[in-house]
C-alpha cells in the first residue's frame, strides 16, 4: 500500500519585488519506488529532509511536476536516476516518450485538473487511510492565509494562464475523490463530505 509523506512545506508569500515561494513536496513510496512529487526549489530544504528519510538522491526513480511553473520544478533535474514525469510525457535523460498516465503503480493515478495553468495534473494516492489528492496549484494559499475551501476563490498568480472555468471544475473533481488534499502551497486538509 502506497505511503504519503510532506517533504517539504510549500509557502508563498507576496513581498514588494515578487514573491518568495516553493511549493509543497512530497514524497510517495510504493511498489518498491520513491516518487517525488514537485520537487520545488529549496535545495538545502529537499536535501536536509531526504536525508531525514534515509534517502538520497539517487534513491528516487520519478518525479512528477504537476505543472511548469518554476517554483515547482526548479529541482527536478538533482535526481540523477529519476524518469520525470510531466502530465503528458516521461523524460528519462534526453528521450521523451508519451505515457498513458499508469507508469507509476498500482494505486496511484496522474488526473488532468487544468486552471491553474493548461497543463496541470493531480496525483490521486489510495492509501489505507483514504484517497490522498496531491493538487499542486489546483489549491493553494499564501503565507498566513485562512485555508478556507472556496472553489470559486481567483487565483491571480498566473493571469496569463488562467482558466476560471477549468480550474473550478478541476476543484470541484479533486473535491469528489480525495480524503485528503496536499495543495501546491499550505497545510494539508481533510475534506469532509
Amino acid at each position: 500500500m502506497a505511503e504519503v509523506k510532506i517533504l517539504v512545506e510549500g509557502r508563498a508569500k507576496e513581498i514588494k519585488t515578487g514573491w518568495i515561494a516553493t511549493s509543497n513536496v512530497i514524497l510517495v513510496k510504493t511498489d518498491n519506488k520513491n516518487i517525488i512529487i514537485d520537487p520545488g526549489c529549496n535545495r538545502k530544504k529537499l536535501i536536509e529532509a531526504l536525508r531525514k528519510e534515509n534517502l538520497k538522491t539517487s534513491d528516487i526513480g520519478f518525479v512528477l511536476l504537476t505543472h511548469s511553473h518554476a517554483d515547482h520544478t526548479l529541482l527536478a533535474g538533482i535526481f540523477e536516476k529519476a524518469k520525470v514525469l510531466t502530465p503528458v510525457e516521461i523524460y528519462n535523460n534526453d528521450r521523451q516518450i508519451e505515457y498513458d498516465r499508469k507508469v507509476l503503480g498500482t494505486g496511484l493515478e496522474i488526473i488532468p485538473t487544468p486552471g491553474h495553468c493548461p497543463e496541470h495534473c493531480s496525483l490521486v494516492v489510495s492509501t489505507k487511510n483514504g484517497n490522498y489528492v496531491i493538487a499542486g496549484d489546483a489549491f493553494w494559499w499564501t503565507d498566513g492565509e485562512k485555508q478556507k475551501i472556496d472553489i470559486n476563490r481567483k487565483d491571480d498568480a498566473h493571469p496569463e494562464e488562467l482558466n476560471m472555468k477549468k480550474l473550478i471544475a478541476s476543484r470541484k473533481k479533486i473535491l469528489k475523490i480525495a480524503d485528503y488534499i496536499i495543495p501546491g502551497h499550505g497545510k494539508m486538509f481533510k475534506v469532509v463530505k
